[in-house]
């Protein structure tokens, strides 16, 4: 069996748009029901949802081959990574990287030694389909998509020099902690943030590099893609449900009382 290929990855550098769900249930069933919803890619938060090796774990096999997943980690540490890779995953979102240099370490940290200090355990790795994958230590390096966000004043002021750090195939850039950062706490739709996020995003592309960006608003898509975002988060399960059941509840209710007034 060969190693599989990362279309994720490949469909980023053609400059083809991917839009894709933020899941932070943590839970299987939420997870195969995202997979069955048409994005081009689901992501696990491992920052801002509850979730462990095991849960990431029981959400990558009930979502199989179906999409691509991708992996927030909770923190860019080389032993996360580890164990995510080992995983089968293939591309990672780093939050909070803020110098070329942090950079640079999460390359190593991706890549099997003579490139990194990726540790090699695939015999044992649902990576290799547990053994079965003979070749992936071969060509896992190639198929890695690495992420890594921009969130911080420091990490705008150093942003070409991160996009340029061979290795990082995309730069996400946060709006919240980025706005956050530029004391507009609560606000990452503040003119200042927006211009700010403008400019990132096109030293992002002069890199050569794909920008990432969120919006939970169907209004706000048009304006990341003006921006030339191809890594587009579009939607959050826990949102999409709230917003559901909320919105189901109040016309149920408005039924209910009209029909009383009826009567």
């Amino acid at each position: 069996m060969p190693a599989p290929k990362n279309k994720l990855k490949a469909a980023l550098q053609r400059g083809e748009v991917q839009i894709g769900l933020w899941m932070a249930f943590a839970h299987p069933v939420a997870a195969e029901i995202a997979a069955t919803a048409g994005y081009d890619w689901c992501l696990i938060d491992g920052e801002h949802g509850p979730n462990d090796i095991p849960l990431i774990l029981s959400q990558l096999q009930v979502i199989a081959d179906r999409v691509p997943v991708v992996l927030r980690l909770p923190v860019g540490q080389t032993h996360l990574i580890k164990q995510a890779l080992d995983l089968g995953i293939q591309t990672l979102v780093v939050p909070m990287v803020d110098t070329p240099e942090q950079a640079e370490e999460l390359v190593r940290a991706v890549r099997y030694p003579g490139r990194g200090v990726r540790g090699v355990g695939a015999a044992q790795a649902r990576a290799t389909n547990y053994g079965e994958i003979t070749d992936y230590v071969t060509n896992a390096d190639d198929e890695i998509c690495l992420i890594v966000q921009m969130e911080s004043r420091t990490s705008l002021e150093n942003i070409e020099a991160i996009a340029a750090v061979d290795g990082v195939d995309a730069v996400f850039i946060g709006p919240s902690d980025l706005a956050a950062s530029m004391g507009y706490l609560g606000k990452s739709t503040a003119p200042e943030v927006v211009e700010a996020v403008g400019h990132a995003a096109e030293r992002i592309l002069a890199a050569g590099k794909a920008v990432g960006m969120i919006t939970f608003d169907a209004n706000g898509i048009a304006p990341c893609l003006d921006m030339g975002a191809s890594f587009m988060a579009v939607g959050g399960d826990i949102a999409s449900y709230a917003r559901g059941v909320r919105s189901r509840a109040i016309e149920a209710r408005e039924i209910v009382e009209g029909h009383a007034k009826k009567g």
